[in-house]
């Protein structure tokens, strides 16, 4: 009978996304191995082409909410027999709950560590390098689980029937660059003004701008942005996550934020320029395959001051991002792209 392990990552799309390239890299390296994915519903596209991994989305707020409905979780995933292994790639309270009910249930479980007090000691200042990337953490804990394997994601495979060259009209500039300035937190997000000068200074240079974002605040600034400059086009509310990673895909390069389109964007491949500001690449949550000297960071002794970017500027000015000029945002595109001034 052939071996089944249970996989579990809920929360952001961001952090979810940072799984993908070891997961396809384990289902290649182990074919014969039946694999189950626990993760927020909406993001099943992220796995939908690994040919041994079924999807299993988990109703955090409904059917499987508490400690009853991940017993009715365990239930569910167990209808086809018990697993042999658990990989806990969380572990918060909900996937602890579940690894205990999985440890009754006979299943061997191993769980990701975090780097939680290393983290901490970033934050605090008590240390300024780089940590391990969360990639390396999630192979880390394959290896721990005795699985030994290279990664060798080969990127996003969208099955997307659209054709993104003709229908966002492609073609007509001479690179295509994506940005995404928005972000779950205030603390990640370049102040708008800036970006908008960003936004105009490329199409002004006869280089496409495609607009990645969702939510009616962002899709407000969007409009208002494409109404005013040339070669700027939305892509915010019209496209299924599929949709949009193929558009990715089409892109020369992204410019983003320490956010999931950053994550997105890598797994399709796509170079990419991420600005920082209460975070900081060092805290391990860095594009997988990204050239870390694509990252725009002021580098001020305050940073970072969260893990997550959703605490308060001490200084009430956020000067990690009202230092970084648009100009050298700019500068920093035009270089990858080898456009000369």
């Amino acid at each position: 009978m052939a071996k089944r392990v249970l996989l579990m990552r809920l929360s952001a799309m961001g952090d979810v996304a940072m799984t993908v390239p070891v997961v396809a890299s384990f289902a290649k390296a182990y074919p014969d191995i039946n694999i189950t994915m626990l993760s927020t519903p909406r993001f099943q596209p992220l796995f939908a082409n690994i040919p041994n991994l079924k999807f299993v989305g988990v109703d955090k707020t409904g059917r499987h909410k508490g400690i009853r409905g991940l017993w009715r979780l365990s239930k569910e995933i167990t209808a086809d027999g018990d697993f042999d292994q658990m990989i806990d790639l969380h572990d918060v309270l909900r996937s602890k709950m579940l690894r205990t009910i999985m440890r009754f249930r006979g299943s061997d479980v191993i769980v990701v560590d975090k780097g939680r007090e290393e983290k901490k000691a970033l934050v605090s200042g008590k240390n300024k390098s780089q940590l391990k990337q969360m990639v390396q953490r999630y192979h880390e804990t394959f290896e721990k689980a005795g699985y030994k394997f290279d990664l060798s994601y080969d990127g996003y495979d969208s099955d997307a029937s659209s054709d993104f060259s003709e229908e966002l009209n492609l073609t007509s500039h001479i690179f295509n660059i994506g940005i995404a300035p928005f972000a779950q937190h205030e603390g990640k997000i370049y102040p708008l003004d800036k970006m908008e000068q960003v936004v105009r200074t490329l199409s002004e240079r006869n280089i496409g701008v495609y607009l990645f974002g969702g939510g009616k605040k962002e899709e407000d600034v969007f409009n208002s942005w494409v109404g005013k400059y040339p070669n700027v086009a939305s892509l915010a509310g019209k496209y299924k996550l599929q949709e949009e990673m193929a558009a990715m895909k089409s892109m020369d390069l992204m410019l983003t934020m320490d956010s999931a389109n950053m994550h997105l964007a890598s797994l399709c491949g796509v170079k990419v320029v991420s600005i920082w500001g209460a975070t900081h690449p060092y805290m391990g949550f860095y594009g997988y395959g990204q050239d870390p000297q694509n990252a725009i960071v002021a580098n001020l002794d305050c940073q970072p001051c969260s893990a997550y970017g959703n605490k308060p500027c001490r200084f009430g000015d956020m000067r990690c991002m009202t230092q970084i000029k648009p100009e050298s945002v700019c500068d920093k595109i035009l270089k990858i792209l080898n456009i000369k001034e």
